[in-house]
C-alpha cells in the first residue's frame, strides 16, 4: 500500500506526463491545420497566377474596348466562384483542426478526471478518522466542477456549429448572390 504523499507524486507525475501528451498533440494538431493553410494558398496562388496570366492575354489580344470589357465581366462570377470555393476550403480546415483540438482536449480532460477521482477515492480509504465531511465535501466540489466543465463543454459545441451555421449560411447567400447577378 503506498502513502499519501506518495499517491499524490505518483499522480502528480503521471499528471505532468498527461499533460506533456496533450501538449505534444495539440502541437501536431495546429502544425496540420498549418500546413493545410499554407497548401491551400499555394494552390491558390499558383492558379492565380495561371488564370491571370491568361486573362491577361486575352485582354490583350482584345480588337476593340467593347470585347475587352466583355471578356472583362466574363470574368467576374469565375472569380467570385472561385473565391467563394477558397472560403469553404478555409473553413474546412479550421473547423477540421478545431475539431481536433476539442477531441484531444476533451479524451485528456476526461482521463485526468478519471484519475483525479480514483485518487481521491484512494485517499479517503486511507483517510484518517473524522475526516469523512471533508472527503465528502471534496468529492461534491469534484463533481460540481466537472458538472461545470461538461456543460460549458457543451455551450463551446453549439456556439461552434451556431458559427458554423452562419458562415454557410453567409457563404450559400453570397453564392445565390452571384450567381443571381447578371453577367454583363
Amino acid at each position: 500500500m503506498f502513502s499519501i504523499p506518495e499517491q499524490f507524486s505518483n499522480a502528480t507525475k503521471a499528471n505532468f506526463e498527461s499533460q506533456f501528451a496533450l501538449f505534444s498533440s495539440l502541437t501536431n494538431k495546429a502544425f496540420e491545420g498549418v500546413e493545410k493553410f499554407v497548401d491551400l494558398n499555394l494552390t491558390a496562388a499558383k492558379a492565380s497566377l495561371e488564370e491571370t496570366s491568361s486573362t491577361a492575354k486575352q485582354l490583350l489580344s482584345a480588337k476593340d474596348p467593347q470585347e475587352f470589357f466583355a471578356l472583362s465581366a466574363a470574368q467576374v462570377q469565375p472569380a467570385a466562384e472561385k473565391s467563394i470555393a477558397y472560403g469553404r476550403h478555409l473553413a474546412s480546415i479550421a473547423t477540421g483542426t478545431t475539431a481536433e483540438f476539442s477531441k484531444a482536449a476533451e479524451a485528456q480532460i476526461t482521463e485526468t478526471n478519471r484519475k483525479v477521482i480514483s485518487l481521491v477515492d484512494e485517499v479517503s480509504k486511507n483517510a484518517p478518522a473524522g475526516t469523512e465531511n471533508a472527503v465528502a465535501l471534496f468529492k461534491s466540489a469534484l463533481g460540481s466542477a466537472n458538472a461545470g466543465y461538461e456543460q460549458f463543454s457543451k455551450s463551446a459545441k453549439q456556439a461552434a456549429e451556431t458559427l458554423e451555421a452562419n458562415v454557410n449560411a453567409a457563404v450559400n447567400q453570397f453564392t445565390a448572390a452571384v450567381k443571381a447577378a447578371p453577367a454583363k
